[in-house]
């Protein structure tokens, strides 16, 4: 087996391998570890914890009985503490695996296709190597897109990836984008500190239910987060060490800029014509549910390709890509794939939403519950979102669940049990849940589709 990337798919599918009776040549052009561990999910969700621990040292609904305290940031201390968390999984989940791995042999460098049966890397340290292969495995995963904005490439703008590694906060953050990254970080540095203005094409999370970016946008709003709404930058100017923004309604100042409007898939150096490898518009590389590129013995996963771009699907393709590869049949079921948005109130969603329903012919039946009739979010003095469940009209099967809430992520696993058991809202309101916990919510928005449950005690059955 050859493996290009050291990501999540490519170490599952690196490890399956190597279970499955391979030898495999791991090819990494970069750092160890992929985009999750070094520079995307676990740095944002430790700088997104640090800033939520200075939200509520300076404001939270407990004010009155403790007063708040402003914090001191010193960000450079909290970027250390950071960085080693970071170096610390790296080493642990992927570095020392691989060195300790007789059956994977590392090659640092670049690959190309040569043809379908054969790569050419060019190593870091100088020469090239041919990696003649049975099977390969392409999963370079993507990196920031950059809108052609005049005036942007040649700005010291940052995106994810500088803004992550900055040792300092701005006195004024611009952010051009409306979605998940764009907004974990925008929400991030304003609870650090900054003056933060976000310009959105559209609105926020526009391609989700309305109701959640309506949510999200109320809710930074509140906390001082200016949210510019259906705004273009038309040209971007850095002077005097700041940047000048021209939209069509005014002009938006900033000492630092973060793009985060997306993330192109890192595929353009592969020469993936050579061995027959199609892509689509964006240069993702076309798979099937076996993860099977349109080239015999070549597959891909990841953000490589055309899959949703989260880590866990990436490493849930490569496993099922390294068995397929090995000659057994294994495919990958996203009918129940959660998604989460590290935002604070979080958004969690699993399955159909209204529209995507309908889209897809399915007559629904839906219903809102919001969370001011949940007892833990009455507990916490925090009743910002909502539960929604979206059910198949006439047999009352659950198909989908949007959910904004502070805890929303960690009750979305549920909803995803749920659809993938093809459980109806009813046999879901029968079920105990645990009362004051964010997740009894489900429950009581299933319940809605009979009850009302303002006329319930507080944790009726």
């Amino acid at each position: 087996m050859a493996v290009i990337g050291s990501g999540a798919a490519a170490m599952a599918a690196a490890l399956k391998s190597v279970e499955q009776g391979a030898r495999v040549t791991l090819i990494e052009r970069g750092t160890i570890g992929g985009t999750c561990v070094n520079i995307g999910c676990v740095p944002s969700k430790i700088m997104i914890r640090a800033a939520h621990i200075a939200h509520v040292r300076r404001e939270s609904p407990f004010d009155g009985g403790m007063p708040p305290i402003a914090p001191t940031i010193v960000r450079e201390r909290l970027l250390a503490q950071q960085q080693a968390r970071v170096d610390e999984l790296r080493d642990a989940k992927y570095a020392s695996i691989l060195d300790g791995n007789p059956a994977i042999t590392v090659l640092h460098g670049e690959a190309r296709f040569e043809d379908d049966q054969r790569l050419v890397v060019r190593l870091n340290n100088g020469g090239e190597h041919i990696v003649a292969f049975d099977r390969c495995l392409v999963a370079t995963g993507a990196s920031p897109a950059v809108p052609p904005i005049p005036g942007l490439k040649t700005s010291p703008y940052w995106t994810s990836t500088e803004a992550l590694a900055s040792d300092i906060i701005p006195e004024r953050l611009a952010v051009i984008g409306a979605s998940v990254v764009a907004l974990e970080l925008a929400q991030a540095f304003a609870r650090l500190g900054s003056k933060v203005t976000i310009l959105a094409r559209n609105t926020l999370l526009f391609r989700e239910d309305p109701t959640i970016g309506e949510t999200i946008t109320s809710a930074f709003r509140a906390e001082g987060i200016e949210v510019l709404e259906h705004t273009v930058a038309s040209q971007v100017v850095h002077r005097g060490g700041e940047f000048v923004l021209t939209t069509e309604h005014d002009s938006v100042v900033a000492d630092k800029l973060l793009v985060a409007t997306g993330r192109t898939p890192n595929t353009r150096r592969l020469a993936l014509d050579a061995a027959g490898i199609a892509v689509d518009a964006q240069g993702a590389i076309v798979i099937d549910n076996g993860m099977r590129t349109s080239s015999p013995h070549i597959y891909a996963a990841g953000d490589c390709t055309d899959q949703p771009q989260f880590v866990y699907v990436a490493a849930a393709a490569g496993t099922r890509a390294a068995i397929n590869m090995t000659g057994d049949d294994a495919a990958l079921d996203l009918s129940a794939m959660p998604a989460v948005v590290f935002t604070d109130p979080q958004v969690a969603t699993v399955g159909y939403s209204e529209t995507e329903a309908h889209h897809d012919g399915i007559e629904t039946d839906t219903r809102t519950l919001t969370l001011d009739n949940v007892p833990r979010a009455l507990a916490n003095f925090d009743t910002r979102g909502f539960i929604k469940l979206v059910a198949e009209a006439g047999s009352g099967r659950l198909i989908g669940v949007q959910a904004v809430a502070p805890a929303a992520g960690e009750l979305i696993q549920t909803a995803a049990l749920a659809i993938h058991k093809r459980m109806t809202v009813q046999e879901l309101a029968d079920l105990l849940f645990p009362y004051l916990t964010m997740v009894e919510g489900l429950k009581l928005a299933a319940q809605t589709f009979n009850k009302d449950v303002k006329q319930l005690s507080c944790c009726a059955g």
